[in-house]
């Protein structure tokens, strides 16, 4: 009866160590959770860290439900003037699943480190070092470049289509080309042209010399019959 007795008194106090044991290997309430920099245009749902930014915010996760926390950064070397010396600070309160975020932060070019300090912590507060580096991204070229007059598709002409082309010097004043207007009585205006462009007064000259030559030459033969 006593072996019996003993040995369920062990079988208990083994059963017991055992539900003991996760517990005891668990980590402790207040440092489960992780703190990340973030850059101020990165979601709340991003959970890498971004070591590197200008203008950011710290955000929290897997921290305890309604956890207090209270945060500063430091300037940290190689940059800082007085290592140590604090730079920002402030608090916050966690929200149900742990989570929470800070209001976005800006600090002069450098190297910093954060301390996160809350309640139920056990040990070092947690830490991150980051830089900050502004001038760096003010001095990425622009993407889009800049379009100007002479570099963009389909530019103008300078004359418009359908506009009448100026009207060219060979009709100003002066020209030599005849008139082609009609006179008042309906004829052409520039009587001494014919359609072949010889004058009228040298063709009917020509005409009266073979007339004439023509009349001499009949006289001729007329008085060579009489004899």
């Amino acid at each position: 009866m006593r072996t019996l007795t003993s040995s369920g008194a062990l079988v208990a106090a083994a059963a017991l160590s055992l539900l003991t044991a996760p517990s005891a290997l668990a980590t402790p309430p207040g440092d489960n959770g992780t703190v990340k920099i973030h850059d101020a245009k990165t979601g709340d749902e991003l959970r890498k860290n971004e070591p590197h930014v200008c203008s950011f915010y710290l955000d929290a996760f897997g921290f305890d439900a309604g956890q207090q926390v209270d945060w500063h950064i430091e300037a940290w070397a190689p940059t800082a003037d007085v290592k140590g010396e604090t730079v920002r600070s402030g608090s916050l309160t966690l929200d149900g699943d742990g989570h929470g975020r800070s209001t976005d932060l800006g600090l002069p070019d450098g190297h910093y480190k954060l301390f996160w300090n809350f309640d139920g912590e056990h040990g070092r507060a947690k830490h991150k070092v980051f830089w900050t580096d502004c001038a760096g991204e003010d001095s990425k070229p622009d993407d889009k470049p800049s379009a100007t007059a002479s570099d963009k598709p389909g530019e103008q002409p300078s004359r418009q289509p359908g506009e009448q082309p100026s009207t060219p010097a060979a009709t100003a004043a002066g020209d030599s080309r005849p008139s082609t207007a009609p006179s008042a009585d309906g004829t052409s205006g520039d009587l001494a042209e014919t359609g072949n462009g010889a004058p009228v007064g040298m063709l009917a000259a020509l005409a009266a010399a073979l007339v004439a030559g023509g009349g001499y030459l009949l006289a001729r033969r007329r008085s060579a019959q009489r004899h």
